[in-house]
């Protein structure tokens, strides 16, 4: 009776501790915008060499969200040509990056622009068929949505959803913007925010999605080709880590069935989280609009560094 009681208890821990596994929260990473334009403290190879090898350090796979108009020169192709070596997907971002939302948008305009975009990365060996919106922005109505989401399915291109989004991009604008008046100015509050700021936006989807579907999915999270995340990356996929979340590849977040149904809302876009939560009607109290945008962060990231440097002078 002894042994059996022991042998019970066993199988019990093993069961919780496999759903625990289960319940882990999962996030791939996307990079938007790689560029070759050089930026205080680094060169652009520096920044793009900095940001690969911090990948392969934590090895993971990620997708790379290509805007075509960036990179046509010859050290755009170098660039393209580095990321495709290491395996990570090679994806459509459009060529101009067109607002898609703007009163003006026509459809069919639009639609060339992806294809060529699509024409700038279509030879390269892992080349992926999944488009991300300039700005997650889809169409404000139905006929512009729907438009190019039948041209998008007619050869074989998906969306490249966001899950977790963020404005990692003003961080980077505001802190460049100070390096090239100062190049030795302390970045430690910048890098504070940021991983903050990160944290605090993947909790709330995370939180919106399990409400959304009972259920941990595998996010996707968007930040950009920059100088900022060419220094913090490694912080921030430690930050994920030391917080219990599980890094996975891209292609196996995109591989979870909370990306294969399209999201039935107008205005289109934003994080996918965000467009199925508005779907339903449910959550109108916690849903800003823009979901993410510099005048959420402006007066938050200005705050944090006046009050850092203060408590830096004491």
């Amino acid at each position: 009776m002894k042994y059996k009681t022991i042998h019970v208890l066993v199988i019990f821990i093993t069961i919780l501790f496999a759903i625990n596994l289960e319940s882990k929260p999962k996030i791939a990473f996307t990079f938007d915008d790689p560029n070759t334009l050089d930026t205080p403290l680094m060169t652009w190879q520096q920044r793009n060499g900095n940001i690969l090898t911090t990948l392969n350090k934590y090895h993971i796979k990620v997708a790379l969200f290509v805007c075509g108009k960036r990179v046509v020169d010859e050290n755009g192709i170098m660039l393209l040509n580095t990321w495709d070596n290491y395996g990570h997907l090679i994806c459509n971002h459009s060529f101009s990056h067109l607002y898609y939302n703007s009163p003006k948008a026509v459809a069919e305009i639009f639609w060339a622009d992806v294809l060529k975009g699509d024409s700038i990365i279509r030879d390269y060996k892992n080349y992926s068929k999944f488009f991300r919106f300039p700005f997650l922005k889809e169409g404000t109505d139905k006929n512009n949505r729907n438009y190019i989401r039948k041209k998008m399915k007619s050869i074989g291109y998906k969306v490249g959803y966001v899950s977790i989004d963020a404005s990692d991009w003003y961080i980077d604008a505001e802190m460049t913007k100070v390096l090239s008046i100062d190049p030795k100015i302390d970045l430690t509050p910048y890098k504070e925010y940021l991983l903050k700021h990160l944290l605090n936006r993947a909790i709330f989807y995370n939180d919106l999605a399990v409400k959304l579907t009972g259920r941990e999915i595998n996010h996707t999270i968007l930040l950009h080709h920059s100088l900022l995340n060419a220094l913090f990356l490694d912080d921030i996929l430690a930050m994920f880590k030391k917080n219990g979340w599980e890094l996975v590849d891209v292609d196996k977040a995109y591989q979870d069935e909370f990306y294969q149904t399209p999201p039935n809302i107008v205005p289109a876009g934003e994080s996918i989280i965000w467009a199925k939560a508005k779907q339903t009607g449910r959550y109108e109290d916690i849903l800003r609009y823009p979901a993410e945008d510099s005048e959420y962060e402006k007066d938050s990231l200005s705050n944090y560094i006046e009050q850092y440097n203060r408590i830096k002078t004491k």
